[in-house]
């Protein structure tokens, strides 16, 4: 980034510090959002915690769901589980996709709430209908395990698709998972290198060891791209994981 772009960011900073100091909500979120971040200011998730509880109380959708992934990841306070599904639920009753979203992955998995997988599906259900990629993505899981609903493996393939062509990653991968069960290789590849285009390190580290059980010798190259691309973004396991297939 050049010293134009710096000198840009900590003016935007500024001004969105100065609108939420006189009591704007929705500056006062977007500051929560870039302290978080560090763009344009100095990274504090301490302070970033306090703006967003800030423009939580207020009613900001937003905000309470931001506060809900502070609670859920301890950025700027302890991990609190409990207090991130209620923060969650907030923004869900509001209905904010990515509230409804984070509340249903603590439900779908009993963290900080009693599990619940038909209420967690019903939530990726709205939250998809509102064109939330992520929760398209797990609607198609949802349909495809069995999760909360009867197994549908024809609505599960059309949900990951609708994620895959929304840019999701992980319903980009989902989806070439299904494309490959049908011996469509050619298009699951199509999508297997776009999720490796834009996916994050977590998501790499979990592909690339269910690509390497996949028993398709065509997938060696991906699998190999995949370690390489997890190997850039990570640690030295991750480089001793790219050494090991490699040998």
């Amino acid at each position: 980034m050049s010293a134009c772009d710096n000198a840009e960011e900590h003016a935007l900073a500024q001004a969105i510090l100065s609108a939420a100091e006189q009591g704007d909500v929705e500056a006062q979120a977007l500051l929560g959002q870039i302290l978080l971040d560090g763009r344009g200011i100095t990274r504090d998730e301490a302070l970033a915690f306090t703006w967003f509880g800030i423009a939580a109380r207020q009613g900001h959708a937003m905000a309470r769901n931001m506060l809900g992934r502070c609670h859920e990841h301890g950025w700027g306070c302890p991990v609190d589980l409990p207090a991130a599904a209620r923060c969650y639920r907030l923004a869900a009753d509001q209905g904010l996709d990515w509230g409804l979203y984070n509340l249903a992955n603590l439900l779908a998995t009993g963290r900080g709430v009693t599990r619940d997988e038909r209420a967690a599906f019903e939530l990726y259900r709205r939250a998809a209908g509102q064109g939330h990629a992520k929760s398209m993505n797990l609607l198609g899981r949802c349909y495809e395990e069995g999760l909360g609903t009867p197994a549908d493996p024809v609505a599960a393939y059309h949900w990951y698709r609708r994620s895959a062509e929304a840019g999701d990653f992980r319903g980009q991968f989902s989806l070439a998972g299904v494309l490959l069960a049908q011996g469509r290789f050619d298009e699951a590849v199509t999508w297997l290198e776009r999720a490796l285009e834009h996916g994050n390190l977590n998501f790499l580290r979990s592909a690339r060891q269910s690509l390497r059980q996949v028993p398709d010798a065509r997938l060696a190259g991906l699998v190999l791209a995949y370690h390489r691309r997890a190997a850039e973004l990570g640690d030295s396991s991750d480089r001793q994981a790219l050494d090991a297939l490699s040998a």
